[in-house]
């Protein structure tokens, strides 16, 4: 594994280690073989936390010291942009709070941070609860069910009624098969995620139609809104309400847009895996349901209640650690910085991988382990060992609200079901916008 220790200043002017490339073409074709693999070889095969490699004509460097991670993401945020997520996003959207940069980012940072305070998202609760026991009430007993679809479906209803207070119930395959179809074409294992979307290609032609698609079920969104004589205190009122100096309809669209898209994507992932990793750990998950029934007696679990589920957070904990949806963070330096005592030049593509720091035996016992319990042995370790919500300023804003709903969703389901393996380890994975599964997972459902 790759040393602790500082690197020494000698290393001031000489290039970090990596991968051998091809002339031209650098090390594109391995990435495109299998990216996990991949980012695995740079991490094992080399004694540096900076590596270096070329994909698709670009300079890039995986970062994996989380010292140095924190450096970019906290300590010197102000000189790194978000560069190839601007490259890639952009080509769907044009704003939106994963692309605007500077002091625009922050004025609607600002304005849209009071639907994310801690008091009210804890308005949410019950309607969260609500929409995983509706859906609880379709398992049976003995069914095997595509988690990873149905999870898309729930996270999808409950972030549009909670923060825009709009039931899509009916229309979640608009929004839902649009997302699936833009995420598949920015598979990274793939030649189009690297052209540009104008390229007249079969998956760029698809995720064109998905992109009219989705932006077509939020103008329908917005028109409901503006028609609507109601009083409402959410999201989309907030950002319908605030002057168009700052923020206008297009600005909505946008906001709207990233919502919609990495919001429910990225949650309903995190239960996927989650629920995959118990289904296939009975020990675990029988502890889980204990802790459940010890603090629930029954009854439905309210945002109250998870200060008492100490074993559930560890397990959310945890499937987040071994499988994060949002499996690297790109930045690019808007000069030459020193990281790791090399000099990388301005422009390059950093990837800081949640994949690769998360499974580090640096920091991790076992790191290819479901372990739950780790996060209750007090090891001390780097702040930067684990960011699955990013990190700084520019943390996901959405992170206390994903974590209530995927822990009381969790425990919704834990209480009326047992889980048995269907798809088993090691899952077959792809790197797109998320980190995706290549197949559904499915588990079978056991009534408790």
């Amino acid at each position: 594994m790759a040393n602790t220790q500082s690197p020494p200043t000698d290393r001031q002017g000489q290039t970090p280690p990596g991968p051998d490339g091809w002339p031209l073409v650098g090390n594109t074709l391995s990435f495109l073989r299998d990216p996990i693999s991949f980012y695995g070889h740079c991490a094992e095969a080399y004694d540096s936390d900076v590596v270096a490699y070329s994909i698709a004509g670009s300079d890039g460097y995986m970062i994996t010291d989380p010292a140095i991670i924190e450096r970019v993401l906290v300590t010197d945020d102000s000189e790194y942009t978000r560069g190839l997520v601007a490259d890639t996003l952009g080509q769907v959207v044009d704003g939106g709070l994963l692309l605007l940069e500077g002091e625009e980012w922050q004025q609607h940072r600002s304005a849209l941070q009071p639907s994310f305070y801690r008091d009210r998202i804890e308005t949410y609760a019950a309607m969260m609860v609500r929409y995983a026991t509706e859906q609880a009430d379709t398992w049976e007993h003995g069914q095997t069910v595509a988690v990873s679809e149905q999870m898309r479906t729930l996270t999808l209803r409950i972030l549009t009624k909670t923060l825009l207070d709009v039931d899509v119930e009916g229309d979640e395959s608009t929004i839902g098969d649009a997302a699936s179809t833009i995420t598949d074409r920015f598979d990274a294992s793939t030649l189009s995620a690297f052209l540009p979307l104008w390229v007249p290609t079969p998956r760029n032609r698809r995720a064109n139609r998905a992109v009219d698609a989705f932006e077509g079920a939020i103008d329908d969104i917005i028109e409901k809104r503006q028609r609507s004589d109601g009083t409402y205190d959410d999201l989309l009122s907030i950002m319908l309400d605030v002057d168009d100096d700052l923020m206008d309809e297009s600005d909505v669209r946008d906001h709207l847009f990233t919502f919609l898209f990495a919001g429910h994507e990225t949650t309903s992932l995190a239960l996927s895996y989650t629920l995959f990793c118990l289904a296939n750990d009975p020990e675990r998950q029988a502890r889980l349901h204990a802790e459940l029934d010890d603090v629930l007696g029954g009854d439905a679990p309210t945002a109250a209640d998870l200060f008492e589920l100490d074993y559930l957070e560890r397990v959310v904990d945890e499937a987040l650690r071994l499988y994060p949806p949002a499996y690297t963070m790109f930045r690019e330096p808007e000069r030459d910085v020193e990281l790791g005592g090399y000099v990388i030049p301005e422009g390059s593509v950093l990837s800081l991988p949640q994949w690769v720091v998360h499974r580090d035996e640096r920091w991790y016992d076992g790191p290819g382990q479901f372990r739950p319990e780790r996060w209750a042995e007090g090891r001390d370790r780097p702040e930067y060992a684990y960011y699955p919500f990013g990190g700084g300023p520019r943390h996901c804003i959405g992170m206390r609200f994903a974590r209530m709903e995927l822990e009381l969703v969790l425990a919704t389901l834990a209480q009326r079901f047992q889980f048995h393996p269907v798809t088993e380890p090691p899952l077959d994975l792809s790197m797109q916008i998320t980190l995706q599964p290549e197949s559904p997972i499915e588990v079978g459902l056991a009534a408790r």
